[in-house]
């Protein structure tokens, strides 16, 4: 029985094994070869919180809304861009960008976290 379960632990290895031992005797651990970045997780998390982000803003809104998100926002991988700019772009006010801007917002707020409304 012990043999199976050394068999089955074979290929394991610790983060904190020891890989190389310099001249000095200080020794260099698979952990400080082997590291993630302080903000990997958080970069995860975000680019899935995006990929949510663009999927609604095609499904949910309408093709005004949706199209004026994007440029506010940069969300086709271009530089976000101000209202003045959309409403250019759009040819309508600022005003109105700033109303289609609000409620579609809104749509992706209540769609995001429908527990809090």
């Amino acid at each position: 029985m012990y043999f199976r379960a050394a068999k089955k632990s074979m290929g394991d290895i610790s983060l904190s094994e020891t890989i190389e031992t310099d001249g000095d005797g200080s020794t260099l651990c698979l952990m400080d070869v082997v590291c993630l970045e302080e903000n990997t997780l958080e970069r995860i998390s975000q680019n899935e919180l995006a990929a949510v982000v663009k999927n609604l803003v095609s499904e949910l809104l309408d093709e005004r809304e949706s199209e004026i998100i994007r440029l506010r926002y940069g969300l086709g991988g271009e530089e976000p861009k101000t209202q003045r700019e959309v409403a250019a772009i759009c040819n309508i006010s600022r005003s109105y960008v700033s109303r289609i801007e609000k409620k579609a917002l809104e749509k992706l707020k209540t769609q995001l976290n429908p527990e809090h409304y």
